[in-house]
Formats: structure tokens, sequence, C-alpha cells
């Protein structure tokens, strides 16, 4: 497999790969999303904070076509673009890592990063084409430590089972990857595997946007932080621009604390 086409090259432009604007989304009589506005540039990690209940997973799965919003517009590249449903994004090229990985533990690592878009020749398996591409893709993002691409999911830790399923993502001409809570209950060794991965993802030119609780590992690897609260993206900047403090406080309060009384404004 050609290398160059599962790679993202970084976008000419001032324009962020994605825009998220004005998005709402209701469950019923509940609204669980209220006006959220959202750059994710690319070449960039964007960290999306906020405490249980703030949104973050309600406008993950919107963005991954999950969820339909109920109001809003999506621009990618600076176009207007509708996401429907996860094949739109797709089509796009946005992947999602969720928590649970969504790996088989049965089959391994090669039938894994193939699973559902298996390569045929003259009707059956090509097994040497996936077996190929499977080892460019996880050599192209370092991912050293399996024994063998053949070795069953279930027997990889979690440092590495995570890898494998970023590197399935990456494999399908992605440019955002959005992964939820990445490092959850990983040790030291293997978090700094997966930060790892991260910041190649992001030397390829890949927007990644990472959710995640652990603010150590948040002003590690981010370029850009997002907070959300009750269902509004409160503020978004540079990482440089936060400290731990400032963070936790826009995640408990929404920068009421700091703004005299009125929520914070995006920059």
């Amino acid at each position: 497999m050609d290398m160059t086409a599962a790679v993202a090259e970084p976008i000419a432009s001032d324009q962020p790969l994605l825009r998220v604007q004005d998005l709402d989304k209701h469950f019923g009589p509940v609204q669980a999303l209220f006006h959220v506005n959202l750059d994710l540039p690319s070449g960039k990690v964007t960290a999306l904070c906020g405490d249980n209940g703030a949104g973050k997973t309600v406008l993950t799965k919107c963005v991954a076509g999950i969820y339909q919003a109920d109001h809003g517009e999506f621009f990618w590249e600076g176009r207007p673009v509708h996401i429907h449903n996860a094949r739109d994004a797709s089509r796009l090229g946005i992947e999602t890592v969720y928590q649970d990985l969504a790996l088989a533990d049965n089959l391994d690592i090669v039938q894994n990063m193939f699973l559902g878009r298996e390569r045929l020749r003259t009707g059956l398996l090509d097994e040497d084409a996936m077996e190929r591409a499977a080892s460019e893709t996880l050599s192209s993002l370092r991912v050293t430590t399996v024994r063998s691409i053949r070795q069953p999911v279930a027997s990889l830790s979690g440092g590495q089972r995570q890898s494998v399923a970023v590197a399935k993502a990456v494999m399908w001409n992605s440019k955002l990857v959005i992964m939820d809570e990445p490092t959850a209950a990983l040790g030291v060794v293997q978090t700094k595997m997966v930060l790892d991965l991260i910041r190649r993802l992001r030397d390829k030119g890949l927007a990644v946007m990472v959710i995640s609780h652990n603010l150590n590992d948040v002003f590690e690897v981010a370029d850009r932080i997002a907070v959300m609260y009750l269902g509004r993206l409160v503020v978004q900047d540079a990482a440089t621009k936060f400290d731990r403090q400032s963070v936790v406080e826009y995640m408990t309060t929404g920068g009421f604390g700091r703004s005299g009384g009125r929520p914070a404004k995006e920059s």
C-alpha cells in the first residue's frame, strides 16, 4: 500500500479542517448541546475537556455521524458538508476510536484492521496485501512493540490495543482522528506509548481530537484546549493560554467565576 494515501497532507489554508458552528442537540425535552462552536485544525491536537454530562460524548457522536444534530452546520476544509451518518463522516476522513476500542479479541491484528473492509483477489481474501498494508501502517506510526501482526488482539497490552485501534483508523485516508479517553486504565509506560502515537498523528498532518479527563495527559500532548460545561463549549484556545487551575475552573463553573458572572467567550 502506498502510505502517502494513508495520511493527510496539511491543509494550506487558514480554515480549520473541521468547523462546527451553532450546533444544537435535543433528546426529547432535554437539550444536550447549546450553540456549540468548535474548530479542529490540521496538524494540531485539540483536547476536549469537561465534567461528566458536559456534552463531550454527544458532540463527538454528532461529529462522527452517530447522532444527527438538530441545528447547526459543519464546514470541512471551508466547505459546508452534511454529516447524517457514520458513513458520511468516514467518507470525509473522520474516524473515531471509542473507549471500548471495538476490537475483536478472537481475531488477529490484520483481521481487526480490515474488519468489514477486507481486500479480495479473485474472490478470495488477499491476505498478503492486507498483511503488507497493516505492517506498513503500523511501522509508519512506529508501533513496533507487537510481536507479530498475526497475534490475537486478546494477547495485546492496553497500550498495544489502543495503538492497533488508532492504526486501524488511520489506514482509511483519515484526516481527523477522534480519540475517546485513550489513556484510561493504562499504566505509565502504556500511557507514554499512546501519547507518543498521538504526537505522530499530529506530525503527519492529521487533526486529532482527544477527549480526556486526565489533565496531565492534556497538557502533555494538546496544542489546543476546548472546554465544555453543561452542553456549552465555553472556551477554546491554545494550550499555552491555560494552566490546570483555569481548565478546572472552566470545567466546574463554565468560566462564570473568572468573567464576573458571564460565560467565557470562545476565542
